[in-house]
């Protein structure tokens, strides 16, 4: 009899041992998060008639998913968050062209006989005058002028009075077709100059007869057309 006591005595640290071992094991166990899911009284899991499978309550994610309920979508793949498109980037705009480079002109005086463009004593353009106002047209175009002057003359061959509106009307009538074919208005300006500045001296047509007087004084009836601006470069 002592000797199965002291038998019960020796076995009884170990029995304690391996209860202390266990319910330390069990300690070290940890529950599964079951926030997700519906519990019974007993705090089971209440699931459907399929195997492995629990009901969800609203609180539910795929990160509160437990293995005993959702063991498929523990093993998928973890879902990747595609990143978000970039925003679309604005086409650049293309510059706007250069203004094309602009060089000095210089200045010139066109000296046009008032006998080519009007007829004696006249201030009408004729045919032969508006083709040669073409031409100085086409000369000018591209420009930007910083000035146009028109500036009309006659011979001494009549009154003072009669001669500076005669010029003026002759001066109007070039400036008047120039701007018509593109020039701007607010670039030239029409002068009558009368019979000031003569080309011919007194002595070079003298007295005599008419028609040879008109003809001598024929250099002196013009129009003069002073030009000075800028013109594109060509490249």
């Amino acid at each position: 009899m002592t000797h199965i006591q002291q038998g019960a005595f020796r076995r009884a640290p170990l029995v304690a041992g391996l209860a202390l071992a266990m319910s330390s094991g069990l300690g070290l166990a940890q529950a599964p998060d079951t926030r997700g899911y519906l519990l019974d009284g007993a705090g089971s899991f209440v699931g459907s008639a399929t195997p492995g499978q629990c009901w969800r309550n609203g609180a539910w994610t795929p990160a509160l998913a437990v293995a005993p309920c959702d063991a498929v979508i523990m093993a998928a793949a973890p879902v990747v968050v595609p990143a978000p498109a970039p925003a679309p980037v604005e086409p650049a705009r293309a510059a706007p062209p250069a203004a094309p480079a602009l060089i000095p002109m210089p200045a010139q005086r066109l000296n046009f006989s008032a006998d080519a463009l009007f007829g004696f004593d006249q201030s009408v353009l004729g045919p032969n005058g508006t083709a040669m106002l073409d031409g100085l047209a086409v000369e000018l175009s591209g420009s930007t002028f910083d000035a146009i002057h028109v500036r009309g003359y006659t011979d001494r061959i009549g009154s003072t009075a009669y001669n500076q509106k005669l010029s003026l009307r002759r001066a109007t009538a070039v400036s008047d077709y120039l701007v018509s074919k593109g020039v701007s208005p607010a670039s030239i300006l029409a002068y009558g100059e009368g019979e000031s500045n003569p080309l011919t001296a007194l002595a070079d047509c003298p007295g005599g007869k008419r028609a040879a007087l008109i003809a001598c004084l024929q250099r002196d009836r013009r129009v003069e057309v002073d030009v000075q601006g800028t013109k594109a470069a060509v490249r």
